[in-house]
């Protein structure tokens, strides 16, 4: 009996042990190793050599364990830790410059000065990029509890032709953040449904009450214009000229890439499924640029390039399963070296990306073709 007590005793005291040597620490939104690390006063390495098994990419609401030095340590709320942190990033899968850049509140631009090499690189998994300022984060998130406190709600009803961007363009607000506060049109927008729209008092008053443009358009040139932020759309040339020319190849990049998974389904341009052509028709149709429905036809606007001045955001065609004629159509989101990825709308496995690098589209590659083009400044 003695020697049983004994045993037991011993297991507890290496339990207790056991508990104040390490101290579980659940993964929160925006941390690493190295934020962490400066929680609790330890190296990152002594992370890294309690959790062996832990991936190199962390993952929300995961629990790590962090060696205890026994020191009193005072945490601090999580949203302060990513706002002191905020001089560097860490790449997470599906990741885009433009979300980087909404999320510490500073341009695509100055991500991509105080980043070089990501004109010739581009974005990869686990990367480190410096973020230019912490400031701005934290003057962006004073500036939300502000805006918050005057918010008002509006009904709006879905007029024809209209699109969810220009909704939330019109209101000040992101499309994402329309269809959180209206669920029921992830999938499409019919005309006449009713939305509840919230915004600061501002943006509702400039809504409502517009200023009148002083250069009306007139029926027959609004024939001949297509608008994507403040860009007209030439029908001769089929070129979208725009401003804020990689802020919105990011944007239209983000929104194909939100519809992988969805199934491939013939005819399709919704989140019940997408047809190749049906995935462009809609994702450019979201920023009010309006492409032909059909892959075909999608090849012959804009203008041709040659595959290795291949850029994000053009348009990439192919000629599948011995086809004479173009029939598969997908658009660009990386170019590294000698290799074109794409995202489309699959036969035999819904959107997902590709690349040119796979057999299959390396024999079937047409042509790339650049609808979208810096708009130049008039001296």
């Amino acid at each position: 009996m003695t020697y049983r007590l004994i045993i037991l005793m011993f297991f507890f005291s290496v339990g207790v042990f056991s508990q104040e040597k390490y101290i579980k620490h659940k993964i929160s939104k925006g941390e690493n190793i190295t934020v962490i690390a400066k929680k609790y006063g330890v190296k990152p390495k002594d992370i890294i050599d309690a959790n062996p098994d832990a991936p190199k990419i962390l993952k929300l609401n995961s629990v790590l364990l962090v060696p205890n030095n026994n020191k009193a340590v005072t945490l601090k709320p999580t949203e302060n830790v990513e706002n002191t942190n905020a001089d560097s990033h860490e790449i997470q899968a599906k990741e885009t410059l433009w979300g980087i850049a909404k999320k510490y509140n500073v341009s695509v631009d100055e991500l991509k000065k105080a980043n070089p090499s990501l004109e010739s690189e581009g974005l990869k998994i686990g990367q480190r990029i410096n973020i230019p300022s912490n400031s701005a984060a934290i003057a962006e998130n004073t500036a939300q509890i502000t805006e918050q406190s005057t918010d008002v709600e509006i009904v709006v009803e879905v007029q024809p032709k209209e699109t969810k961007y220009a909704i939330a363009k019109r209101y000040g607000i992101t499309v994402a953040e329309l269809e959180k506060q209206n669920p029921f049109i992830k999938g499409k927008l019919p005309v006449g449904y009713v939305l509840k729209i919230k915004t600061s008092k501002e943006k509702a008053d400039a809504a409502l009450n517009p200023v009148p443009a002083t250069n009306e358009i007139t029926p027959a040139q609004e024939e001949n214009t297509q608008i994507a932020d403040n860009t007209n759309v030439k029908t001769d040339s089929a070129i979208v000229r725009v401003s804020n020319h990689s802020g919105l190849i990011d944007l239209l990049i983000l929104n194909a890439t939100q519809n992988i998974g969805t199934r491939y389904r013939s005819g399709g341009t919704t989140k019940a499924g997408f047809d190749c052509s049906g995935l462009m028709f809609c994702t450019f149709g979201n920023f009010d640029i309006k492409l032909p429905r059909s892959s075909i036809e999608q090849s012959r606007i804009g203008s041709k390039v040659n595959s290795d001045a291949a850029q994000k955001g053009d348009l990439i065609f192919f000629k599948t399963n011995g086809r004479r004629h173009i029939n598969h159509v997908g658009m660009v989101v990386e170019v590294t070296e000698g290799e074109i990825k794409f995202v489309h709308s699959s036969t035999h496995g819904g959107v997902m990306i590709s690349s040119t690098k796979e057999p299959y589209y390396e024999r079937a590659f047409s042509q790339v073709n650049r609808i979208l083009e810096e708009e130049t400044k008039k001296l």
